[in-house]
């Protein structure tokens, strides 16, 4: 670890200590890195000639007008007297395909996919800060080339959308790293939730900035206006953020003395260990994880991606002119998911519970709540004001998983967190491509609440995987294969424990 800068003091004085402003910083990240992924998902409807795709049959079972070749077995009806249903889409420039329109939203994970782990190797070797920036500023950039190159031609859109993915694949790695440097142990679920409930903030402010923009000015508005905006974050993070507390200027010398003693970073360290693949892969706490966060991305994006489609096509909720019906969900989630991670840390802080309680109850919540909400939706019918109750119960209680398995990797291995942070999303990467094939397959020429619950059926299965592997497997104490390196393996410890051992004093 590199000299001691001199400690100034927070910038924002003894009110926001300085490990508070990098949380909010970093939520704010993850929240521009989030709000430009789904973006392009709302401008889409702008960005189209709908009846020039519907008069060249460009459409398929998945999006297309599902009153023509679909079975309603039970069809429903729009809410009251809700003629938007029907109302005219202003027409876009570009006549793409469904199949094309599918491909072009779901690219951004080709490089999310591919991102990940070498992102991750940076971060924890060099400088997670930059990792962190890069990851936002290659998503500015692309954002606010994406009109340009769009125009030019498809295959443009692709590769912003791909450049897109590679950043937004470094954000988790980057931000793992950070937490594991800069939380004390028993601020560590809150401060991981502070900057985690960026992503839901993000998607939903996205969703009504895109809207309200692509409605009041035009398709490429969306792109310049938050691309633009982003940047000021970028000043911001390079100026008050640093990679550690011994770099930080900004920060009172008692609260790095604090972190440093919580963490066991008081001295130097030569050079950070290299990663045991194999001691990795044969950890039982890392394989519970995997499969945690695996099932719980693929419930994540059937609320998130799905749900709003069944409310539209089965239901008949106008979703698209109705953005805050979509985005209302996710507050009251940030909201409910800051209270749940100070409520577990001060339990714990408290001795009531240990780590790996707070991290199994935690996850519990996040699938057996939302597993009983799709069960609901399953038989609640056409009444649509209450599917959208339970649709949003489901959206909230899945917040917990910031404070579940989502932070998991910093207590078993902080040494490594954002190597696994990186494994481990990367295979959780894989529903977000799986989650619109399965249900395109499933409901293509099959428009009908039945279809669904076939559908809702195999996600509560997935939920219900995830909860048991996860409460028998899953644990909060760090492995002894994170003292990589050490004359010996050490015995597993509790969260409480520094995260790296403090020399013998002489």
């Amino acid at each position: 670890m590199p000299d001691e800068v001199p400690a100034k003091g927070s910038i924002l004085g003894k009110l926001v200590p300085a490990r508070y402003v990098l949380a909010i910083l970093g939520s704010i990240g993850m929240a521009i890195v989030y709000g430009l992924k789904v973006n392009l998902s709302v401008a889409m409807v702008a960005m189209l000639n709908h009846t020039a795709i519907q008069a060249n049959g460009l459409t398929d079972g998945h999006g297309g007008d599902s009153s023509s070749n679909v079975s309603l077995v039970e069809e429903c009806h729009p809410p009251g007297n809700d003629e938007a249903v029907n109302k005219t889409v202003e027409q876009g420039p570009f006549v793409w395909s469904e199949p094309l329109q599918g491909t072009l939203l779901s690219c951004y994970f080709w490089g999310y996919f591919v991102s990940q782990i070498p992102l991750a190797h940076v971060a924890e070797n060099f400088s997670a800060k930059w990792v962190m920036l890069f990851s936002v500023a290659i998503n500015v950039v692309c954002t606010i080339l994406t009109p340009a190159f769009t125009k030019l031609h498809w295959g443009g859109l692709i590769l912003m959308r791909v450049l897109e993915g590679v950043g937004g694949g470094a954000s988790f790695p980057a931000m793992h790293v950070m937490i594991a440097a800069w939380a004390p142990p028993t601020e560590r679920m809150v401060m991981s939730t502070i900057i985690y409930v960026g992503t839901s903030a993000g998607t939903a402010l996205s969703i009504l900035m895109a809207g309200i923009i692509s409605s009041k000015l035009d398709w490429e508005s969306v792109f310049y206006v938050m691309g633009g905006l982003s940047c000021i974050w970028m000043i911001l993070w390079i100026i008050l953020v640093q990679d550690n507390a011994n770099k930080q200027r900004f920060i009172s010398p008692e609260e790095r003395q604090m972190i440093n003693s919580s963490l066991g970073t008081e001295t130097k360290s030569e050079h950070h260990p290299a990663v045991p693949w194999v001691k990795v892969f044969k950890s039982v706490p890392f394989w519970a994880i995997l499969i945690a966060h695996t099932c719980s991305n693929f419930g994540w994006y059937m609320f998130l991606i799905e749900i709003p489609f069944y409310m539209k096509q089965v239901l008949k909720f106008n979703v698209a002119s109705n953005a805050a019906l979509s985005a209302l969900p996710y507050f009251p989630m940030i909201i409910f998911s800051i209270c749940l991670g100070k409520l577990l840390d001060s339990l714990q802080a408290k001795g009531k519970i240990s780590t790996t309680v707070a991290r199994k109850t935690a996850t519990s919540i996040c699938t057996l709540i939302p597993g009983v909400c799709l069960l609901v939706l399953c038989y609640i019918g056409c009444r649509h004001y209450e599917a959208v109750t339970v649709m949003s119960i489901g959206i909230v209680a899945m917040g917990s998983m910031f404070s579940g398995f989502l932070s998991n990797h910093i207590d078993i291995a902080p040494n490594f967190a954002g190597t696994l942070v990186a494994l481990t999303n990367t295979a959780a990467t894989l529903p977000g491509i799986i989650v619109p094939l399965f249900v395109g397959f499933v409901t293509k020429g099959n428009q009908n609440i039945g279809a669904w619950r076939i559908i809702f059926g195999v996600t509560i299965v997935l939920f219900a995987i995830e909860f048991l592997v996860f409460v028998f497997l899953g644990s909060g104490s760090e492995q002894s294969w994170n003292k990589s390196g050490s004359p010996k393996d050490v015995e597993a410890k509790d969260e409480k424990t520094p995260l790296k051992e403090m020399p013998q004093k002489s």
